[in-house]
């Protein structure tokens, strides 16, 4: 028996059964005891099979003689038919239709049997219909109510509507179109199978399946749909078992929200938005047979590129709807006028906001229970800026490519595709001559970085001038322009004709030319991240360079020390103590006892820091100390500026940084307060955001509220800022107003541009492996981190001299001028609360001595001073040093104690001290001055001061610089 007509009679034993009796289906027969049971099952389906074409009028022997005398005539050019014996088809139906004896038999019942059981095999369950909610697009809105990404499963752009919000009309447009006798069979309709054979014969080049409404449900959700007997086999059975499961209307809600229409809509609903721009249950007549016509093969009949066919289509199934009494001859003569009018058709593409929506589909699933956003169609209320998120991806591109260039470590590994072949598709298409080729492959390739704000351009020439003998490198942009690339020689070696480049475009200064600078991915890392300091709410997210390099969100899902960005928080504790920004501190060698080490602790326990330049500054204010980023005088303040004991000292900063939520537990080591735990960069944020805040802490989040088809599901509650208890108001403005001086004077002062309207801190961890910036405005607070991925278990270093004010910085800079243009104007910082302004006085000072100086003297720095309870300034200026300390260790040289070298210090006989006096080792060990900018001021974290002059304290004319 050849395997074509084991093939056939399979199928035909499915199909006998769900006709015949679809109550007692078997899906398993002995291949040696059920023959003549399999035999007699074939009888009485063909019995009813033939009912089914005399219903349709169609002599069924006719079509049997006309075979035998003319195969060819019959099978035409149907590949289902091709190689089929016509003799054993012709002897098979006097068998089992006809009651003839036929000998030999021309069927191996047998083998029909095996082939039918392994069909049958583990078969779905149709139960799983039940109840069933397909996955669907959920809609996520930015801030403005505007729509800014769609959240979806591969296949599954839809949005599921109950079949009562669909019209009568639309839903018999497809009854009509798809499944006449949809209401009347019970899965599997025979009269559907004899008509598509019969088009089959007749129209053999689109062959028709003869499925009903229920069998396309099931091949879609179900069975798959494979090409073969098998699947359709399948596909009878489970339609038939789905029929007694769920309701006619149940089953046809399934199958319209389910349904393919193009225009990367599944469903009805999807559609009807994407074709006519509104909801399915406003369609009209016209629209909805045209979308019912749509069905049967959304991209042959497509109105957009076909609109005859789709004319026709439409055409086809409004007769049909007027055939079955649905319309009338004047309803449908209306209706058949005209394809109705469509929307612009936009392919839903985002190119910024990956990180973000990824970390909003996580906080659904934690704040709203909801698992996953696909499993249904709802409407997030998102916090993003859109033009903001666009300019911080843009802004972290770029400072992160600018890192790599400056230090030479800038490489081009690959284009992101080369459109040789299509160039030379295009060339033989003549439809559009006016634009290149090159240009319209360019405007119609799909970038694998499609995150990447850098423009993308193609390699048009790439070669020598014959005349000049100079290498000529040229691009073309999509919108036309040709300009030339300027590319460095490695990269120019390995560039070919049509390769597809990213670049930045450049204009020449005082030429006006362009050119095209070319880009290249990055192999450091970044994220950076912008909060709206009142409310929380994330206005912009970057995650990395570009999504789909890594998926990895190192704004919430790195840890990475913050170094110096973490010492705001030491200088709260001791602000919040009382001391003020003008309070002296030694920034010199420092030595802190272990923690908890008792009388066996070794030499090695002991904790000595360094600043970053190896070197110190004498005694300095503690404003400065924080402006200039110095580690020796943050571990000064563990002793005796927060608490007189170090370990408590360390204790209270622990518990800020908790209060803080910068993390779930702190272990108190001296190297914490100089940021050695790492953080997230969010954390961070909300920290700096309480500092903007005057102590008020923002709690962040990515959305506001969920909503599923008008159903409230989730609604953030307004919640108000937490305060950090730890440190009052009066604290948090005396830092706000030292961070400024960060940008003003201290170690970003390559952003002093700024300083009237932000503040900041720089944050380099050790050996530069990462690199920070934390600042905020009256609005918004900006965190930037730079550094390589720790994945393989490897620290990478940056380079050394790459610090947060140099990588991170620029960054910042950037993303803040973006806020101001996109979210709120430029406004100078704002004063002190008038809760802070109760405990503060504001009174000029020295800015390097920290003295006070009478008003209207020249050079004096206002500073904010912290009144006690009774309304009285306390003076701390000498309570860290003492004041006839101060005096009697001025000398010339910074590194000394006053008198060349026998002034008296205190330290001489520190309890920490080890071997020979620490200060005539910090004289041996002073760094060699440097003089790249003799103008520079004294406090610049690397330039050396200037050689100060001995002035007695009670000179009436006022003071200079003391030390």
């Amino acid at each position: 028996m050849s395997a074509i007509l084991v093939k056939i009679f399979a199928t035909a034993l499915t199909l006998s059964q769900v006709l015949v009796d679809p109550d007692s289906v078997r899906t398993s027969f002995d291949p040696g005891q059920d023959r003549e049971e399999v035999g007699e099952i074939l009888k009485q389906g063909c019995a009813h099979m033939r009912r089914a074409f005399d219903i349709e009028d169609i002599n069924l022997d006719e079509l049997i003689s006309t075979a035998m005398d003319d195969p060819q005539a019959v099978a035409g050019d149907l590949k289902i038919l091709q190689g089929l014996s016509f003799n054993d088809l012709h002897a098979s139906y006097r068998l089992f239709c006809k009651n003839e004896t036929v000998a030999p038999s021309p069927v191996d019942l047998g083998e029909v049997i095996t082939y039918y059981n392994n069909a049958m095999v583990d078969l779905p369950d149709a139960g799983k219909l039940k109840g069933l909610k397909l996955p669907g697009v959920s809609v996520v809105l930015d801030g403005s109510g505007r729509r800014f990404a769609e959240v979806y499963e591969p296949d599954q752009r839809r949005m599921w509507v109950p079949l009562s919000d669909i019209p009568k009309s639309v839903q018999q447009a497809f009854v009509s179109a798809e499944d006449k006798r949809f209401h009347q069979h019970k899965g599997v309709d025979e009269r559907g199978v004899v008509r598509a054979f019969v088009s089959n014969l007749a129209n053999p080049g689109r062959p028709a399946g003869g499925s009903t409404i229920t069998q396309q449900v099931t091949k879609n959700l179900l069975v798959g749909d494979d090409v073969t007997y098998e699947r359709k086999m399948r596909e009878m059975i489970v339609a038939s078992r789905v029929e007694r499961l769920l309701s006619k209307p149940e089953i046809l809600e399934i199958y319209l929200n389910s349904i393919y229409l193009g225009r990367s809509s599944w469903g009805i609903e999807m559609a009807a938005q994407s074709y006519f721009g509104k909801s399915a249950k406003a369609l009209s007549v016209s629209e909805g047979a045209l979308l019912a016509g749509l069905a049967k093969g959304p991209n042959y009949y497509n109105p957009d590129t076909h609109p005859d066919r789709a004319r026709e289509r439409m055409a086809y199934v409004i007769s049909r709807m007027q055939e079955d009494g649905f319309l009338n001859a004047e309803q449908a003569g209306q209706a058949i006028a005209a394809l109705p009018p469509r929307i612009l058709f936009r392919r839903p593409r985002r190119e910024s906001g990956f990180y973000f929506v990824d970390h909003l589909r996580r906080d659904a699933r934690t704040l709203a229970g909801i698992e996953n956003l696909t499993s249904g169609s709802y409407t997030v209320r998102s916090t993003i800026n859109a033009d903001l998120q666009q300019a911080a991806e843009a802004a972290l591109q770029e400072g992160l490519a600018r890192y790599e260039m400056s230090i030479g470590r800038q490489r081009f590994v690959a284009p992101e595709l080369n459109l040789a072949d299509a160039v030379k598709a295009l060339d033989g298409n003549k439809d559009d001559v006016a634009r290149p080729s090159w240009r319209r492959a360019l405007e119609n390739a799909r970038l694998p970085l499609y995150d990447v704000h850098w423009m993308p351009a193609i390699v048009i020439e790439n070669g020598r001038d014959r005349k000049k003998g100079t290498h000529v490198l040229r691009v073309g942009l999509a919108d036309g322009r040709i300009l030339p690339l300027n590319a460095w020689e490695a990269a120019r070696r390995d560039l070919k004709l049509y390769d597809v480049v990213r670049v930045r475009i450049i204009e020449r200064k005082g030429k006006g030319a362009l050119r095209a600078d070319l880009r290249a991915p990055p192999s450091v890392q970044g994220g950076a991240v912008v909060l709206e300091n009142r409310t929380g709410r994330i206005l912009a997210m970057a995650g990395g360079f570009s999504y789909p390099l890594s998926q990895l969100n190192r704004v919430t899902q790195a840890h990475r020390q913050p170094g110096s960005a973490f010492k705001p928080l030491t200088y709260l504790a001791a602000l919040a103590k009382g001391l003020q920004p003008n309070t002296l501190v030694w920034d010199a060698p420092v030595t802190l006892p272990p923690v908890n080490g008792g009388e066996n602790a070794r030499a090695r326990d002991y904790w000595t820091p360094k600043n970053y330049d190896g070197g110190g500054g004498g005694i300095v204010t503690l404003r400065r100390a924080l402006e200039n980023s110095k580690n020796l005088v943050t571990a000064r303040l563990l002793d005796g500026g927060i608490e007189s004991d170090p370990a408590r000292s360390l204790q209270d900063v622990c518990e800020l940084a908790l209060e803080a939520q910068l993390y779930v537990e702190c272990t108190p080591h001296y190297p914490f307060v100089l940021g050695a735990q790492p953080v997230r960069i969010i954390d961070l944020a909300a920290f700096y955001a309480a500092i903007a805040n005057e102590g008020m802490m923002p709690v962040p989040h990515a959305f506001d509220s969920i909503e599923e088809r008008g159903r409230n599901v989730y609604r953030r509650k307004a919640q108000s800022l937490v305060r950090l208890g730890s440190a009052d108001a009066a604290a948090f403005y005396q830092l706000k107003t030292m961070l400024q001086g960060v940008l003003e004077r201290g170690t970003a002062r390559n952003l002093k541009a700024l300083a009237p309207y932000a503040a900041g801190k720089t944050g380099t961890s050790n050996d530069e492996n990462d690199a920070w910036f934390a600042g905020f405005t009256n609005d918004v607070t900006v965190v930037v981190w730079v550094g390589h991925d720790n994945a393989d278990g490897k620290r990478r270093t940056l380079g050394r001299g790459q610090t947060g004010a140099k990588v991170a910085a620029p960054i910042f800079k950037d993303i803040v001028e973006a806020a101001w243009k996109h979210h709120r104007p430029k406004s100078p910082l704002s004063p002190p609360s008038s809760r802070a302004e109760k405990q503060l006085i504001a009174l000029p000072i020295d800015l390097n001595t920290g003295d006070r100086l009478t008003n209207g003297q020249r050079g004096a720095f206002t500073e904010y001073f912290r009144l006690n309870w009774f309304g009285q300034l306390s003076e701390t200026q000498y309570r860290l040093v003492p004041q006839d300390e101060v005096y009697a260790l001025r000398h010339p040289d910074p590194w000394s104690d006053g008198d060349e070298y026998g002034a008296y210090s205190p330290y001489e006989e520190a309890p920490y001290m080890q071997g020979q006096g620490w200060l005539d080792s910090f004289r041996r060990n002073e760094p060699a001055p440097r003089r790249s900018d003799p103008g520079a001021p004294w406090w610049w974290e690397d330039e050396p001061r200037q050689r100060p002059r001995r002035v007695d304290p009670d000179y009436p004319w006022g003071y200079q610089r003391v030390y």
